[in-house]
């Protein structure tokens, strides 16, 4: 089997289950506990605090652990907004019309609640114009609650100039938060080069368990808790922590840094390289069976390890099954919206045509995977392809 869907979800690292296993056994206190067993808790707790934190190039207390993605947006978008609505009246949200639901769907429930949401324009390559962030801060900044942006699509692997519209908000003083979910493990997470105020982090697409993750916050960013109660979180999201699964989400993402640190030494990721190869394998070998296939997203800013393209005369569904029966796992696009008749929104939003967005297949691998199982992959998409047509 050769799995290209590391986007949906990863397998869990063995050195993470070695170091949260004694969490869920002897170690199992409540860190909120004045005995024994919750100190050792909370001590825990706080080392993948500081661990996570020295990743980011953070402060221990910004980090605020999460049960994932979905609900590091929630928090970000919402509590970030509601908390400047409080302090200065400000009402309007901007978000990229690529960003993931768990965004946009926070973006959209804030308007029940008196705000608006501007969906920011991408080009056809699904990157945003920061020009387009500048107009929207020029012609009412103080207006602005939020902008939420980004770092790596799920469905495409563009990469957003994140750090080039965090100087325009900066200089606004309007908060920029940025889903980095995709981006842990391929791109550099130094919130300081970055220069956002809030970033998004899952555990599952690194190799720790699911439902586990973290959302960074800098220090004097106004933020309004979501999850109230204890107190927990030191006041950021209130319930009993998950010490095994902050321990497991520390370690994961401290290999996977480590990793990425490791393959760009010499400049250049190899895996981008792999994916170079890739691509040009199934577009000569499918691009004559297929007229109307193409690659999505950008052709270099996107993440090493992602593929994804519309092949425009065959359905991405029924490739995706021929390739299983192949060896080959792949996806048609975000894990969230598997089996959805309903084209994908980053595709139309990139100016897709909704019947070739309906065609789409994407193929994420994480840096294990070998160049032998993509050409292999490659070949399988050309057979299947092959099947399927008349």
């Amino acid at each position: 089997m050769v799995y290209l869907d590391a986007a949906a979800t990863t397998p869990v690292r063995r050195e993470v289950l070695e170091a949260l296993w004694p969490h869920l056994t002897g170690r199992f206190g409540n860190p909120s506990s004045v005995h024994a067993l919750g100190h050792d808790a909370a001590g825990a707790l706080e080392e993948a605090r500081r661990g996570v934190a020295a990743v980011l190039g953070g402060r221990p207390a910004e980090v605020t652990f999460t049960s994932g993605g979905t609900e590091g947006d929630n928090t970000a978008v919402k509590g970030l907004a509601l908390a400047r609505r409080e302090a200065v009246g400000a009402t309007r949200v901007l978000v990229s019309a690529v960003e993931h639901d768990a965004v946009l769907a926070s973006a959209h429930w804030l308007g029940r609640f008196g705000f608006t949401v501007t969906a920011l324009e991408v080009d056809g390559e699904g990157r945003v114009d920061p020009a387009r962030v500048a107009a929207e801060l020029a012609a009412d900044g103080d207006a602005v609650a939020l902008v939420s942006l980004q770092l790596a699509n799920n469905e495409v692997g563009t990469v957003q100039p994140v750090a080039e519209v965090a100087a325009l908000t900066r200089a606004a003083g309007v908060p920029l938060h940025t889903d980095a979910v995709q981006a842990a493990g391929w791109l550099p997470l130094d919130v300081g080069a970055l220069g956002v105020d809030a970033l998004t982090l899952s555990g599952h697409k690194v190799g720790a368990p699911k439902g586990t993750g973290a959302l960074w916050v800098r220090r004097g960013v106004r933020f309004e808790p979501l999850l109230h109660g204890g107190g927990q979180e030191r006041g950021r999201r209130s319930g009993t922590e998950n010490v095994a699964g902050a321990v497991a989400f520390a370690v994961a993402l401290r290999l996977a840094e480590a990793e990425r640190a490791a393959a760009a030494a010499d400049g250049v990721d190899p895996v981008a390289a792999q994916r170079e190869d890739f691509v040009a394998a199934v577009l000569a070998g499918a691009g004559p069976l297929l007229p109307g296939l193409r690659l999505t997203g950008h052709p270099r800013m996107r993440l090493p390890g992602h593929a994804s393209f519309v092949l425009g005369g065959v359905s991405g569904e029924a490739v995706l099954l021929e390739l299983e029966q192949r060896g080959v796992l792949s996806s048609s696009g975000s894990a969230c919206h598997a089996g959805s008749d309903e084209p994908s929104h980053v595709l139309t939003a990139m100016g897709v045509e909704r019947e070739a967005a309906q065609t789409a297949l994407r193929f994420t691998w994480s840096r294990s995977t070998t160049p032998a199982e993509l050409a292999d992959a490659a070949t399988a998409v050309v057979a299947a392809v092959r099947a399927l047509l008349p």
